[in-house]
């Protein structure tokens, strides 16, 4: 199992900050949230510009969104800021996708489409148009939603066959499963019923992953990434909560220090939870 951590709303140089931090203490990842306007959250910044800041105080870590919703953005603006970012981290980047919040004024407030389709469809598509343009090949594509006369985009990718795309699956809805396994990884989620959601166990874990076995057909690996929080102050304890998902299957924990103890903006909470390190599973 490989560890990230997952950091919200700081400012491109506190992140910057908080990521050499995890890197010396440890991690293997850390990823930073995407949103365009949630007035809960207050200030929000750029995650491409916050990554960017990332790359340049990293040398080892993965570093990527958590996550982007392609249905509000556009494509080929994606696929270039995505290869610019792989190659100033030297091919470190991994790409989470998913259909976005309905409640990021990025779709609400600003005329995009809400609804689960169209977003669903803009995903598809959006991956398609993504991973042509890594190709490096001339790429056209028609669309209900997108038109790409053909360009060819380069440089391609540091990474090949392509940066490494994971895209949230709700186990055990097949519309969902089937997009994942085109793809790199899948975050997992919960839908016994639709619009329901359950905690996953270790046994869905499994259940997913014969599943994956039997209709997959890409031969690039795929990775299964939980998220949620482990007590940073004892490592047997967090290691023990963990072990039973790594042995079915997960091969990325990723930490959210959303509701670390918090003081000084909440960043002393994140960089102390960062310090103690991942929980890693001994033996």
């Amino acid at each position: 199992m490989q560890y990230g951590v997952t950091l919200p709303w700081v400012d491109p140089q506190t992140a910057a900050d908080l990521a050499q931090a995890a890197e010396q203490a440890g991690w293997d990842g850390v990823f930073y949230w995407d949103g365009i306007y949630i007035a809960s959250e207050g200030p929000i910044y750029d995650p491409w510009v916050a990554l960017a800041a990332m790359a340049m105080q990293t040398k080892r870590v993965r570093l990527g969104p958590m996550l982007t919703p392609i249905a509000r953005r556009r494509p080929w603006k994606l696929a270039r800021e995505t290869v610019s970012l792989d190659h100033l981290s030297g091919g470190r980047l991994i790409l989470p996708v998913g259909l976005g919040s309905g409640g990021d004024g990025g779709f609400n407030k600003v005329g995009e489409a809400t609804d689960r389709k169209t977003k669903a469809e803009r995903l598809d598509e959006g991956l398609a148009i993504l991973a042509g343009l890594w190709s490096g090949q001339p790429f056209k594509f028609s669309g209900k939603h997108y038109q790409v006369e053909e360009m060819t985009f380069v440089p391609p990718p540091v990474q090949q066959p392509r940066i490494p795309v994971w895209v949230v699956g709700a186990w055990p809805r097949p519309l969902s499963m089937a997009r994942t396994l085109q793809w790199d990884g899948v975050l997992v989620t919960k839908m016994p019923a639709p619009g329901s959601y359950a905690e996953i166990q270790p046994d869905d874990i499994r259940e997913m992953l014969a599943y994956v076995a039997e209709r997959r057909t890409a031969t690039t690996p795929f990775d299964v990434v939980m998220e949620g929080e482990t007590p940073g102050g004892d490592h047997e304890a967090a290691a023990a909560q963990l072990r039973p998902f790594a042995e079915a299957g997960v091969t990325w924990w990723l930490e959210n220090v959303w509701n670390t103890p918090r003081d000084n903006g909440g960043v002393a909470g994140m960089r102390e939870r960062i310090e103690q390190g991942p929980p890693r599973i001994e033996g």
